[in-house]
């Protein structure tokens, strides 16, 4: 301990607190630094973020930065068009701090109902009657079919046959001996009730089979695309065998897909195209769609919004989906978009920007309206592949 005299005041400092006071802020700063260290290195889905404020920044226009930066030089504003009007930040902090949104009722339920997340998605492209009730739901297979792969009886398997009258005349292009589309199946064990027998057919969750399932749409589709002179490669997994041998858990089954799909492509450089077929929950009200007095099962397209091809798969969606409209009037409506936490938001499209999911009718459908489907599709994709070909092959003309 020092003294110190001065004018009649004494001063004591005590030497050990100021050594303890020094390593206290060492300390402190080495564990501070250490933390937000081993934060900024975790991988995104393991990093603590709020999710609230993320989208509202993420969706935050720049004319509204502008109107913001106006508060303090009134110059920026001046560049903006007469008819700008400045956001309800009022509204915007509002939501910020709840994490409601007034215009979105979900945003009231979220937090308080498990699973909720589920419905977070969001409607890009939407058709008429589209609505959030649509929105296509992921959800797992009854806990009996993951602990062991119990056969379930079959019925109207005779609905697999294509029928001798639908046959297409001999493509006048084709990719010669290249595949080109990558076909599987993430979700291999959801089928249709129409052809499943002696099951409850009130729970959704309880249509899946081994081996009648999309895995067969997956089929149909193949040799549609293969009438109309496009090479294909079916994988046909059982993804729910593939899964348990590597150990993975439910929410790992677009990893385990991922590396199916990973495979294709490095042992197949002509493979440009990637759908992964899958079966949605709604019933048959909403998963069916009369065109021209023929029932089909209506189709839907999820791009998932957190891998960096999300604008160039949300293209290819919106383009297929442009064609549907002239050419099958209602057979699809809308494109979906899935994020965010709780949700997948990738579906192995971070590998293409020429990835698709696409969901084909839902549990009460059958592999009559399936296959017309599916033909419905492929007469769509053809004309968009063969189109863009046509282009390519103008640019490279052009190039030379």
């Amino acid at each position: 301990m020092r003294s110190y005299k001065s004018q009649g005041l004494m001063v004591s400092i005590q030497g050990t607190s100021i050594v303890k006071g020094i390593l206290f802020l060492i300390v402190g700063f080495i564990m501070l630094f250490s933390i937000t260290g081993a934060i900024v290195s975790l991988k995104p889905e393991f990093r603590l973020s709020s999710s609230s404020i993320s989208d509202i920044t993420s969706h935050l226009s720049g004319e509204a930065l502008i109107h913001l930066l106006g508060y303090e030089n009134q110059y920026f504003v001046q560049s903006l068009p007469e008819s700008s009007e400045k956001p309800n930040y009022a509204a915007t902090i509002f939501k910020a701090a709840t994490n409601i949104n007034l215009d979105d009722p979900r945003s009231l339920l979220g937090r308080e109902l498990p699973a909720f997340s589920l419905f977070d998605g969001k409607i890009l492209v939407a058709g008429e009657g589209t609505n959030y009730t649509d929105i296509p739901i992921e959800s797992p297979p009854p806990l009996d079919i993951l602990l062991e792969e119990r056969e379930i009886a079959t019925q109207n398997l005779e609905q697999l046959e294509k029928p001798q009258d639908d046959k297409n005349p001999p493509p006048a292009m084709t990719t010669g001996d290249k595949k080109v589309v990558y076909i599987y199946h993430t979700h291999s064990w959801e089928s249709y009730f129409p052809h499943l027998k002696g099951v409850d057919t009130s729970k959704p969750n309880n249509a899946v089979h081994n081996t009648v399932n999309v895995t067969k749409v997956g089929e149909m589709l193949s040799e549609e695309l293969k009438a109309r002179g496009l090479g294909t490669e079916v994988n046909k997994t059982n993804m729910l065998t593939y899964r348990n041998k590597k150990g993975y858990n439910w929410y790992q089954s677009y990893k385990a897909s991922g590396e199916l799909f990973a495979s294709a492509m490095t042992n197949n450089r002509d493979l440009n195209y990637f759908i992964d077929i899958h079966r949605d929950d709604k019933r048959k009200e909403k998963s069916t769609v009369i065109i021209n007095g023929k029932s089909y099962a209506k189709i839907a397209f999820v791009v998932g919004t957190e891998n960096p091809h999300f604008e160039k798969n949300l293209a290819l969606a919106n383009e297929l989906l442009q064609i549907i409209k002239k050419k099958y009037p209602g057979l699809s409506e809308a494109i979906y978009e899935q994020g965010g936490p709780g949700n997948n938001g990738v579906y192995n499209q971070d590998k293409s920007g020429n990835a698709m999911l696409i969901e084909f009718g839902g549990v009460d459908n059958n592999f009559e309206e399936l296959r017309r489907s599916a033909a419905a599709i492929a007469d769509v994709f053809a004309e968009y592949y063969w189109q863009a070909e046509k282009v390519n092959a103008g640019q490279g003309d052009s190039k030379e």
